[in-house]
Order: structure tokens, then C-alpha cells, then sequence
């Protein structure tokens, strides 16, 4: 079995006021290198912090997070850009597109971070819009495509530096229904190309694509469910 994510007893607090919040109040979870997992709970459950943790974009209060092995609960902010960046693709609903620039200059943006030579760099990119389904929109910025579209190039984004692990937030949330089963086939085909993915949603649909389910509720894990079993 080769972990990619082991956390333990992660807890995290925020301080409002005088008012101390606990939001997560210690999680135990293992990950397995490509698997398929859905992340769910109510509003205020703490999935949102706990997605920012998995993405080394928050650290814990206390508890463990090892990734690939990594301790990342004890890293600098720069070494967690650097983590994120190598080992972790997002996927957000909101698509975070830079609007000047085309969808290749999108899809390359992380590249660039790595350091990552131009010719390299634009030899990937098209190969990953490629893959999503966007040969023909290279050139186009984010405000000349449908909302799908722009989906695709972020998930292309993701995918460019073959990173450890997919984090789709709400991927969905701001799609028709006809786009959003065409984005969660390309995550489906993500997965099953060895991929480890996790997509964070509140939509049940989107959830039962999943080969996992794990539910939290105020800040625990309430249940985590093997699909199929």
C-alpha cells in the first residue's frame, strides 16, 4: 500500500476575537496513491479547512500531515509553495483563470514556477489542452470561452506538472448540468489514468462518482464509506 496522504489527529483553530474556533478537531485520514475520494459535509463542517490543508495552502494547529512521505505540517510558506506547486493540481469552481492571457499561457503558468524551459513549457501545455479536449482554443483567452471551456483549461492547469494529487473544489458549482457531467468525465478519465483525485462537493451526484466517501460534521469525520462494498 503506498500512501500519498497521512494525516493524524489534525486539528485547526482560528481565533476570532477574544473567541477561540475549533474547526477541525483531530482527523485521522490515509490516502492510497490513485485513488478516487469525495469529501462532503455540511456548511461549517470544516471541509473547506481541511481542503486548504490537504493543498499545503494552510497549516495545521496541530497534528501530522505527511505527503509523498514529506512532512509538510512543519514547512516554511516557501517550501509550500514549492510542494504545491510540484505535487498538487487544483481544480476550482471559480476556474481562477489570469483573464489577458491565452489558454496555453494558462496551462503553462505553473510551469513557469517550476522553471520549466519555454520550448518545454509549450510543448506540455499543448499536449495537456490537448488531452482536455481544447486543441482548438489554444489561443483564446478565458472571456472568449463558455464556462465549460474554462473549466477544461483549468483542468489542464492542474495536470501540467504531473503533480501527486488532483483537488477539484466544488468543480462543478458554476456549471449547467450537461457541462458538469462533461467536467466530471474528464475527472473520471483523470482517475482512471492513475491519478489520485479528490474532489470536495456537496452534490451527492458528484460524490457517488467517487470510490470513496468520507463525510465530515463539525470538524470530525463522521463517516468514510469504500463505494461498491
Amino acid at each position: 500500500m503506498s500512501l500519498v496522504i497521512k494525516i493524524r489527529q489534525i486539528t485547526r483553530d482560528f481565533r476570532m476575537g477574544s473567541e477561540i474556533l475549533h474547526v477541525l478537531k483531530g482527523i485521522d485520514l490515509d490516502i492510497e496513491r490513485g485513488e478516487y475520494v469525495a469529501l462532503m459535509g455540511p456548511s461549517g463542517s470544516g471541509k473547506s479547512t481541511l481542503m486548504n490543508l490537504l493543498g499545503c495552502l494552510d497549516t495545521p494547529t496541530s497534528g501530522s500531515y505527511e505527503l509523498n512521505g514529506a512532512n509538510v505540517s512543519k514547512m516554511s510558506d516557501d517550501e509550500l509553495a514549492e510542494i504545491r506547486n510540484k505535487e498538487i493540481g487544483f481544480v476550482f469552481q471559480t476556474f481562477n483563470l489570469l483573464p489577458r492571457t491565452t489558454a496555453l499561457e494558462n496551462v503553462a503558468l505553473p510551469m513557469i514556477y517550476a522553471g520549466v524551459g519555454k520550448a518545454d513549457r509549450i510543448k506540455r501545455a499543448k499536449e495537456v489542452l490537448n488531452d482536455v479536449g481544447l486543441a482548438d482554443r489554444m489561443e483564446h483567452k478565458p472571456n472568449e470561452l463558455s464556462g465549460g471551456q474554462r473549466q477544461r483549461v483549468a483542468v489542464g492547469r492542474a495536470l501540467v506538472n504531473k503533480p501527486s494529487i488532483i483537488l477539484a473544489d466544488e468543480p462543478t458549482g458554476n456549471l449547467d448540468s450537461k457541462t458538469s457531467e462533461e467536467i466530471m468525465l474528464l475527472i473520471d478519465a483523470i482517475h482512471q489514468a492513475g491519478n489520485t483525485v479528490i474532489v470536495v462537493t456537496h452534490e451527492e451526484e458528484v460524490a457517488q462518482r467517487a470510490k470513496r466517501v468520507i463525510r465530515l460534521r463539525d470538524g470530525m469525520v463522521e463517516t468514510d464509506t469504500k463505494m461498491g462494498q
